[in-house]
């Protein structure tokens, strides 16, 4: 992605094509974009909230590292659209990082200034999803390459997971 990311990263860019047994596709996108329910189920939030800047809705993310790594935090956009593509309906959710006066960078956390990510969510037919995410960032700091691709190869299947979990436990709750 010369466009986008116009400098050599080293990082891999991660596009996934996977399936949500037992988690039709509108509970997806609603366990997707409920930030207070994340705050339950994902164990690397920190720190989670939605605020208006400028009359754009801006989320704030900060993301628990483990030890002796500093945690990072995300300031971004996103925007969730239910779509009707020849008569199918897919969930795209789509979101990307963005600069905030009014939500400057802490002391001790990392701000993470590449961010972007896409995913699209539709039936599988029978009960389930299936899903395509395309993901990218940039975590920063002083961490080696191999490890942070490393991290994203086996924490992404992880929160896939994390995901389906939740959407089984979420639909308990409403």
């Amino acid at each position: 992605l010369p466009i986008l990311f116009p400098q050599q990263t080293g990082l891999y860019e991660y596009k996934i094509f996977g399936g949500l047994a037992d988690c039709p596709p509108k509970l997806c996108a609603d366990v997707y974009m409920d930030l207070d329910f994340r705050k339950q189920w994902d164990q690397y939030v920190k720190e989670l909230y939605e605020k208006t800047y400028d009359g754009e809705k801006v989320i704030y993310w900060e993301v628990k590292y483990p030890f002796p790594l500093s945690n990072r935090d995300y300031v971004y956009i996103r925007e969730c659209r239910e779509m009707d593509v020849d008569g199918r309906k897919i969930w795209v959710v789509l979101a990307q990082s963005v600069s905030v006066p009014q939500c400057p960078e802490k002391p001790g956390i990392i701000r993470v200034k590449s961010y972007k990510q896409s995913l699209a969510i539709e039936s599988d037919g029978k009960t389930g999803s299936k899903v395509y995410m395309y993901y990218f960032d940039n975590p920063g700091g002083m961490i080696p390459l191999w490890l942070v691709n490393w991290a994203a190869k086996s924490g992404v299947p992880a929160f896939l997971k994390d995901i389906q979990k939740a959407c089984l436990n979420y639909s308990k709750r409403t």
